[in-house]
């Protein structure tokens, strides 16, 4: 009955992912992908030249065998932030990897983004960017089991699946576009707000073979973020924040707060992260975190709230990330707009 289950959740999976719409990746810690939320994110990092940043998600252990396992590498860095007075050039990159179920269901993405930042007087700040990447999508249709091979006891491999597949991969390029404009209101309380779109240029993603019945291009998905930081006094930090996302018919709101608690006095060297996050009609996700100079590590699992828990005894996914900041030459820069920090 469990292999059965497992079948038939894939199954759904890739009538989603071929009909309706694709399955993007996501993190609950979406904060730690910037540049995946928006490619205007890219060199949105005031007090540091550059960043690097890894994340992985292990999603449903509790229901398949072969669970989603999402991986992502990132990086951007600053440029020419000498040569304009009121502005500066991101430039980034990101490479994602998500594996899934019986059918070695992958999807590999690699995207360049840049982005252009412009001061608006003394407090705020306005940001466009923009990426392109290449997808590719690959599934072993030969793992796969289908309900025209069931006969009642068991499956029959060497039945026909009755289905129309013509393709094991599919590759093609992906375009997102973005924009923040983030509030400064003091060096002790900050506003951001972002929207982005991506899959602008409709790609066609299908394992079938073509048919004109069905609309097989990827929809747009669209992004909304809105994020505070308020100091609240020399050892506390927190941040609420909210993330809407938009597929054809899907929707996924996450909402929560973090709070970052100094250790170490002044200048905030080593800092605990505490955080709670909800996803709507999904998932209560708790979060903790450690913070040691320019180096964060954390750490949240996903409670499942839904129906789901019925199967998974409410283990959804674990995820962790790490984010290291720099500055080139190690010495201290220049700072052209305010940030909330110790």
């Amino acid at each position: 009955m469990r292999k059965y289950l497992q079948h038939i959740i894939l199954a759904v999976l890739l009538m989603v992912t071929n009909v309706l719409s694709a399955q993007d990746l996501h993190f609950s810690q979406y904060f730690n992908a910037p540049l995946l939320v928006n490619p205007a994110n890219t060199g949105f990092n005031p007090d540091y030249d550059y960043r690097i940043g890894g994340n992985y998600r292990n999603q449903w252990a509790g229901v398949i065998n072969n669970p989603y396992k999402t991986m992502s590498l990132w990086g951007d860095v600053q440029l020419f932030n000498n040569r304009f007075e009121n502005g500066w050039v991101g430039l980034g990159g990101t490479l994602y990897r998500d594996e899934a179920g019986s059918g070695s269901l992958t999807s590999t993405q690699g995207y360049v983004s840049a982005a252009y930042h412009q001061l608006l007087g003394y407090s705020s700040l306005l940001s466009f960017g923009a990426n392109i990447g290449f997808v590719n999508k690959r599934i072993d249709i030969n793992k796969l089991s289908f309900d025209n091979q069931w006969n009642g006891k068991f499956f029959d491999v060497n039945a026909g699946s009755g289905e129309a597949f013509m393709y094991s991969g599919v590759g093609y390029f992906d375009l997102q576009v973005g924009l923040n404009y983030a509030l400064f209101l003091s060096d002790r309380a900050y506003f951001n707000v972002g929207v982005s779109a991506s899959h602008i240029n409709r790609p066609q993603e299908s394992f079938f073979a073509p048919n004109n019945t069905v609309d097989t291009r990827v929809p747009v998905r669209f992004t909304t973020f809105l994020n505070g930081s308020f100091k609240l006094d020399d050892n506390w930090i927190i941040n609420p924040n909210i993330y809407v996302s938009q597929s054809a018919t899907a929707t996924e709101t996450v909402i929560g707060i973090n709070a970052n608690r100094n250790l170490s006095g002044e200048g905030g060297a080593q800092q605990l992260i505490l955080g709670a996050y909800y996803r709507n009609k999904d998932a209560i996700i708790p979060m903790v975190g450690y913070q040691i100079n320019d180096m964060k590590i954390t750490f949240n699992y996903d409670v499942t709230t839904s129906s789901l828990s019925t199967f998974n005894g409410r283990q959804g996914a674990f995820e962790i990330s790490i984010v290291k900041n720099g500055i080139y030459g190690g010495s201290g820069k220049a700072i052209k707009c305010p940030t909330v920090k110790f």
